[in-house]
């Protein structure tokens, strides 16, 4: 018997590692080996009018070209429309998702993330189109507001930066809320129950109890939806025209309209890199703000007819690290 267990023991140790097998395939193939064949690219240049890229000299002459000042000028404004838009994704995506966690019945929770997916049903280019048309100077929206005496002429707000961050707030709203909902749904109420009934407040409930607990889900809602934020070219293309020009768009000109793989590789390259370090930028400011919550609270237990209280005495009879 004890033989046959270890058998099945082993059998499942071996089939575990297998099925992470297409898994990792998947990636090696559709990103690792992608991601690798632009940094080469980006070590090459563009042989003649006609040619795309070429790497029998390698140099780092694309990086220095790609380092120009429309460069540095169009990150600036995508590292604003990115950080502004991942912001006020989640200062709209928070409150949603909290209500969908703890104010909703378990009941309407489906039919809620239905309808939180329902932009996701039409193609991402069709739905920043719409509101193309929407925020367009002779559309229904321009119309509206100077009819209620709002706007005194048409709407001035197409082909502008604050267009583009109407669009990116809104194709990427969703993949903040889902997020942010699992981590809420996660802590339950029977901890929040509990902070209430050790005196604690609502807000300081939230703040001691809820937050921290969500806090991983806080942090994959803004990486889901800054990553890809910061490479969306349809949308500042749709809805930003000149004023709204982000990397991306830099991006995919050089490799659609110039034909110039190289210096798009090292464009793309520099905006991993940026996204990269931001991203480390917001995990270190992350770490401050959780740094008070890892305080180190002690329960003490005493016998007789004390009851259980927490004491910050260093003669506690048992730890709780929170």
């Amino acid at each position: 018997m004890r033989d046959r267990a270890t058998r099945a023991t082993g059998a499942t140790g071996a089939v575990g590692p297998a099925l992470a097998v297409p898994a990792w395939a998947w990636l090696l193939v559709f990103f690792v080996a992608p991601v690798a064949m632009v940094v080469w690219f980006s070590f090459g240049y563009k042989p003649g009018v006609f040619g795309t890229h070429a790497n029998d000299i390698l140099s780092f002459d694309r990086y220095l070209e790609a380092l120009s000042p429309t460069f540095f000028a169009t990150f600036a404004n995508t590292l604003w429309v990115g950080v502004i838009g991942t912001v006020l994704c989640f200062g709209i995506g928070a409150p949603v998702a909290y209500w969908m966690a703890f104010k909703v019945r378990p009941q309407r929770r489906g039919i809620l993330i239905a309808l939180v997916l329902v932009p996701f049903w039409t193609n991402f280019l069709v739905r920043t189109i719409g509101w193309q048309v929407i925020l367009a100077p002779e559309g229904w929206l321009s119309t509206v507001l100077q009819g209620i005496g709002v706007l005194d002429g048409p709407l001035e707000l197409l082909y502008t930066r604050a267009a583009v961050i109407v669009g990116v707030v809104y194709n990427y709203l969703p993949l903040m809320i889902l997020p942010l909902f699992v981590a809420f749904d996660r802590v339950g109420p029977a901890l929040r129950e509990a902070s209430k009934d050790l005196g604690a407040g609502k807000l300081m409930t939230f703040v001691r109890v809820t937050l921290p607990l969500s806090l991983p889900g806080i942090v994959a809602g803004v990486l889901l939806v800054y990553i890809p934020l910061m490479g969306d070219y349809i949308t500042a293309t749709v809805l930003g025209g000149a004023k709204g020009n982000m990397i991306g768009q830099l991006v995919a000109g050089q490799f659609q309209t110039a034909q110039n793989w190289a210096l798009g590789s090292a464009m793309a390259v520099l905006l991993m890199l940026v996204i990269a370090l931001s991203i480390g930028v917001f995990a270190a400011v992350i770490w401050l703000v959780a740094l008070p919550f890892r305080s180190r609270n002690r329960l003490v237990i005493r016998s007789g007819p004390e009851t259980a209280k927490t004491d910050a005495a260093p003669a506690a009879s048992l730890e709780v690290t929170t």
